[in-house]
């Protein structure tokens, strides 16, 4: 099966085609989807469309980008949104020193009470993380002092010392269209280190979409590309690669029955 472990489905990019992006994922070979909480205004349109869907799940959370708007954000609020059906995961959390759209002891405080969700409630904490290597791993390894809990470093596009750290915790990462891009030999180095149990796919989309969809709105549908230039990186067949992701995926995402 091929599982699409990180889709934004409610962004206005599919406002007007939302189902016909859905049934091309399918007909793609796409059997499963994750749709990712940006902030928790958003979260019940997203637990709309996964709860319309029964290939379809959720999360809840806030994104860097959007923590300046959620500084009074609190671990029983967030566990009780948790709780609702369809929501497997917390986030989209994390650190985006880039952009820095929010300021950053702000970013670091949100992120360090979805870290608490995620910790109550056994649901993995979907990581992002852009030029914030350094408090990423520090925050995360205090956090794991105080008690493990799942993690997927989502889209992962940071450096090899992280990624070493994270994987030190028992991290998951996931493979997005950048390892398709002609400048991103770094990235594709650092997906070869990377646990081979411990590897899932996804698509970003709207965004990222990967060669030969470059430029173009991304879809779920064009999750096929991503699993090819993993398997190629790694040295593994198409198949291999699909069983293996699968394998990740439903390590990682317990709360999500397997077919």
């Amino acid at each position: 099966m091929l599982i699409d472990s990180h889709v934004n489905l409610h962004a206005p990019q599919f406002s007007e085609d939302r189902d016909a992006v859905i049934n091309r994922a399918r007909d793609a070979g796409v059997g499963m989807m994750v749709t990712i909480c940006d902030q928790l205004a958003n979260f019940d349109a997203v637990r709309e469309i996964a709860s319309a869907h029964d290939d379809i799940w959720c999360t809840v959370g806030v994104h860097p980008h959007e923590a300046r708007h959620y500084q009074d954000i609190n671990v029983a609020h967030l566990t009780d949104l948790a709780g609702r059906p369809k929501v497997v995961g917390i986030g989209e959390a994390g650190l985006d020193y880039h952009y820095d759209l929010s300021p950053r002891d702000i970013q670091r405080q949100v992120l360090r009470v979805q870290i608490d969700a995620a910790r109550m409630t056994g649901l993995p904490l979907v990581l992002h993380t852009r030029e914030a290597d350094d408090d990423t791993a520090q925050i995360l390894e205090d956090a794991y002092g105080e008690g493990a809990f799942p993690l997927l470093m989502h889209c992962y596009t940071s450096g090899e010392e992280l990624a070493k750290r994270a994987a030190a915790l028992g991290a998951w990462f996931s493979v997005s269209g950048i390892a398709t891009f002609k400048q991103a030999d770094g990235v594709r180095a650092v997906i070869r280190d990377m646990p081979a149990d411990r590897i899932i796919v996804e698509t970003d989309c709207p965004y990222l979409a990967p060669v030969p969809m470059r430029g173009r709105r991304n879809e779920p549908a064009f999750l096929p590309h991503v699993l090819a230039a993993l398997a190629q990186i790694r040295g593994w067949s198409v198949s291999e690669a699909e069983a293996r992701t699968e394998d990740a995926f439903f390590s990682l995402f317990s709360m999500i029955p397997r077919p």
